[in-house]
């Protein structure tokens, strides 16, 4: 969900068969924690899920523009930890790679799941390192991350360099995703990021640049029974400024939750509680493969900011039947106000091909 976007139990890679009463114990997420880095960059084994997802605009040499969206997922499945098999998946992993290309006319992507281990697959604790076989994303002693996915249809090999400082998403990082306190994942966003690198196409290789937004979040909690599915935006705004806001929906598409985090080009940061959120379709497009109407067009209102979200293209959906079983769409947007474009960014929409089995 992310999407996202937000945290569950990846239900693509549950393992059935846990020995009863042997499931692990998964800590919670409480509000006082202080973040602390470089340590909360690596992964949080001990939590039931967790993940780093980047997404943002490319440009090519000719001036094209493109969307790009990498997510590596971990999952702690209920399984017996006592288990000393080392074929025991007690850590799964599994990553996402999309490219949205106007030309193409719909999403590519591929993804790939896996059990961590054997030297294939990992997670890191010390920083962000994660990786299966040679699908990567690592941040390096500077602060850059590097990112290479040689995927079915095309790669991408990306340096993503920080220009602000880390945006720590709710109450210093302590983010609530409904109603109850146990209800909330740690959540911090790096926005802003200046990217440049490669992308290969058959056998046609070009020079890229453009913007991110990367996302780490991890919790042990699945969200509400009420909850059906989400709406997220990350965006850079063009006067320096980010916005983070997201509503999670009930059964009858209602908002059930929300929030966010706005700071502005003066570096001020305001939390914005779940009133202060709302996510207004404007348009929708049909998929033809699955049937699934998105709200591809959207006007967000975000404290005293007003948006309307348009979609670089329609089809933007990502079908991860084959890894964490989910059919979302997630797409680059651009962000309007009075008729200026005055951010980029990714939309994330998830529940609308069905309610997501958490």
């Amino acid at each position: 969900m992310k999407r996202r976007s937000f945290l569950l139990l990846l239900p693509g890679l549950g393992v059935s068969g846990a020995a009863p009463g042997a499931a692990p114990a998964y800590p919670p997420v409480d509000a006082g924690r202080t973040l602390a880095f470089p340590r909360d960059h690596g992964a949080h084994p001990d939590y039931r899920t967790e993940w780093w997802y980047a997404t943002g605009w490319l440009q090519t040499q000719a001036g094209a523009a493109l969307g790009f969206q990498i997510t590596f997922f971990r999952s702690r499945p209920q399984f017996d930890q006592a288990n000393p098999s080392r074929f025991a998946p007690r850590q799964l992993l599994s990553a996402h790679v999309a490219l949205s290309d106007p030309v193409a006319g719909k999403l590519q992507h591929d993804q790939r799941a896996v059990r961590s281990g054997f030297g294939l697959a990992l997670a890191d604790t010390a920083d962000t390192d994660v990786y299966i076989d040679d699908w990567s994303l690592r941040r390096e002693m500077t602060g850059h991350y590097r990112a290479r996915f040689p995927a079915r249809d095309f790669t991408l090999e990306l340096t993503m360099e920080p220009t602000q400082q880390l945006l720590l998403q709710g109450e210093r990082g302590y983010s609530r995703k409904g109603p109850l306190a146990s209800q909330a994942s740690y959540y911090y966003s790096q926005p802003g990021l200046r990217v440049s690198g490669t992308l290969k196409q058959g056998s046609r290789q070009q020079a890229v640049h453009g913007t991110a937004w990367l996302d780490h979040e991890w919790s042990s909690a699945l969200l509400a029974d009420e909850a059906v599915g989400w709406d997220w935006l990350g965006l850079n705004l063009a006067d320096g400024g980010a916005l983070m806001a997201f509503q999670i929906r009930d059964k009858a598409g209602r908002k059930f939750w929300g929030g966010g985090t706005l700071r502005g080009s003066d570096g001020q940061v305001r939390i914005l509680a779940p009133e202060d959120v709302t996510f207004m379709p404007v348009r929708r497009w049909r998929s033809p493969r699955t049937g699934t109407s998105y709200p591809v067009a959207m006007r967000l209102k975000a404290g005293d900011l007003t948006l309307e979200l348009t979609p670089l293209m329609d089809d933007q959906e990502l079908d991860s039947r084959a890894s964490t079983g989910a059919v979302y769409w997630e797409g680059a947007v651009t962000a309007w106000r009075n008729g200026k474009a005055v951010g980029r960014g990714y939309l994330e929409l998830t529940g609308y091909f069905q309610r997501l089995n958490l």
